[in-house]
This record gives C-alpha cells, structure tokens and sequence, in this order.
C-alpha cells in the first residue's frame, strides 16, 4: 500500500472542500501519502478555478498543507491565492489535482449555468495545457439535498455530466460513481461531517491511485 504511488509529485488546488482541518486537506492528502505520494494541497474557499491565475482574495478564506506538516488558514484580505505559476515552481509536481466543481455549479439558480462552467474550467485547463503538465479535474459530490447551498441530487447529476465533457485535457474523476445519493452524511448539504470526509477522502484516494494517467505519471517522472 505504501508505494504505490512512489514517486509521485501531486499539486492539489481545491475549493472549501478543503479548507478546514478534518475536510479533504486532512482526510485526502493523508490518503494519498500513506500510498507513497508527495503532496501539497491549496484551498480557495467560496471562489471560481481561474482564482488560480493571479494573486486573488478568496472570498471565505484560503488554506494550504505540504506533505504532513500543519494546515495554515487565512482569511479575509490575507487570504489570497497564489498564482499557479509559482505553486508549480514551488512544489515541481508531476501531476495537478483540480477538485473545484460546487462553487460554479450554480445551485441557487434555475438551470445549470454551462456557459459560465465552461469559461471556468477552460480559464485554467488552458493554462494546464500550455504548462504540459497531466492533471486529474474531480467533479461534484452527492452531498445532501437541502441546506443553505440548495444542492440536490439532479443539480449535481448534471453539472458532473456536463463537466465531464469540458475539462480535457484533464481526465474528468467523477464523485458521483464513488458513493449513493446522500449515503456520506453532512451538516449544510454540501460540507460533510467528519466522518463523510473520511469516507469521501479514502473512497477518491483509492480511485485516484488506480487511474492510468497517475501510472503514467509516476513512470514518466
């Protein structure tokens, strides 16, 4: 189990998914080191991928982790992200996790908003093109249905599928395939208790380990 993903140099760039102790930063990260991964995780919390472009203020806050080591949490104007440019210059990976999908899934608003996912998701998939580094786009999770977010069921069904067709050239991990409809519990509808983080953290780690693309990227390094 411990090295299967030896040598492996992940970036990750979430949203607030990852931006408390005990949510993916924790659950996730730790995951993928007991597999052998080198990881370093950075939280925009409440804001869209292209935050990740420039020196932005992420609205509710920004978090990182590297490797092991402790979570360090900002927020208001301190909180701002570091352009990716740097994140990879810094932390030299091999391979970028993208796992930003509720914060444009539009959850209070009648349709799906597919021309602003898609400017979302191409603002920084060009980006990962032209940096010709292989990276992994995750999508939404189930959540409950309910709650301050309005998240339901059909929404998230929807904004996966379509985000699936849109994230090339990363290779889209779909949430959706990895539990049921509401089987992880949370406490707003879309953040998850503890314990759903610790389901939701092995369950997307296990599937990462076994995707091609992270092969590859180990035995291209």
């Amino acid at each position: 189990m411990q090295s299967i993903l030896m040598g492996l140099s992940l970036l990750v760039l979430g949203d607030s998914h990852f931006g408390k102790p005990d949510y993916l930063i924790t659950t996730l990260q730790d995951e993928l080191i007991r597999r052998g991964a080198k990881v370093a995780t950075y939280s925009a919390c409440g804001s869209p991928p292209s935050i990740w472009l420039t020196a932005r203020v992420a609205s509710c806050g920004t978090a990182q982790r590297l490797q092991s080591g402790p979570i360090t949490q900002q927020s208001g104007a301190a909180a701002k992200t570091v352009p990716i440019d740097q994140l990879v210059a810094t932390n030299k990976p091999n391979l970028i996790i993208v796992a930003m999908a509720d914060t444009i899934g539009g959850y209070t608003r009648p349709a799906l908003p597919r021309d602003d996912v898609q400017e979302q998701v191409t603002a920084l998939t060009d980006k990962l093109r032209a940096m010709n580094i292989p990276c992994l786009w995750v999508g939404p999770s189930w959540g409950t249905e309910g709650g301050p977010f309005m998240k339901t069921f059909a929404r998230v069904q929807e904004l996966s599928a379509y985000m699936a067709t849109v994230v090339s050239p990363c290779t889209y991990v779909d949430s959706t395939k990895l539990d049921k409809p509401g089987e992880w519990p949370t406490f707003d509808g879309q953040h998850y208790t503890v314990a759903g983080y610790r389901s939701y953290g092995t369950a997307l780690a296990q599937q990462i380990a076994q995707m091609p693309e992270v092969k590859a990227a180990i035995g291209a390094r």
